[in-house]
């Protein structure tokens, strides 16, 4: 579902998404840094956009084609820590929050970043827990 350009951004930075996470998505402009690219692609699957994801996903790694789970309620994000490794590597440490066939459930991830031309791409993560919250 579409989030309203003057709602509050999904990613719960704060400002409105048009102002925030949707200065990425589908517009081709690169997140400045690792934290703001995993913020956008969160985003991302609040809204149901799978373009985004799969042009935001580093070619080495990135599925032909991403079908969305249907029935995902995003209930929030937080960021956990954000590591700049050197200039183009960096990971970023989180927890999404969602709801599924109403359970909740948590992911707790460390996921990994590489820029190239001046774009940041997810790489990989490796999950620290995946629990029932």
């Amino acid at each position: 579902m579409p989030t309203p350009t003057s709602a509050p951004c999904p990613c719960g930075r704060g400002p409105a998404f048009d102002a925030c996470c949707g200065r990425y998505l589908g517009t081709g402009a690169p997140a400045p840094d690792a934290e703001s690219l995993m913020r956008s692609r969160y985003s991302a699957f609040v809204r149901g956009d799978a373009s985004h994801l799969l042009a935001t996903w580093h070619a080495s790694t990135r599925p032909a084609s991403l079908d969305l789970e249907p029935g995902v309620k995003w209930l929030g994000l937080d960021v956990r820590a954000h590591h700049a490794i050197d200039a183009d590597h960096a990971e970023v440490e989180f927890v999404a929050r969602s709801r599924v066939a109403g359970r909740a459930t948590r992911l707790h991830e460390r996921s990994r970043f590489v820029r190239e031309g001046g774009h940041w791409f997810y790489v990989d993560g490796d999950f620290i827990t995946k629990d029932r919250a």
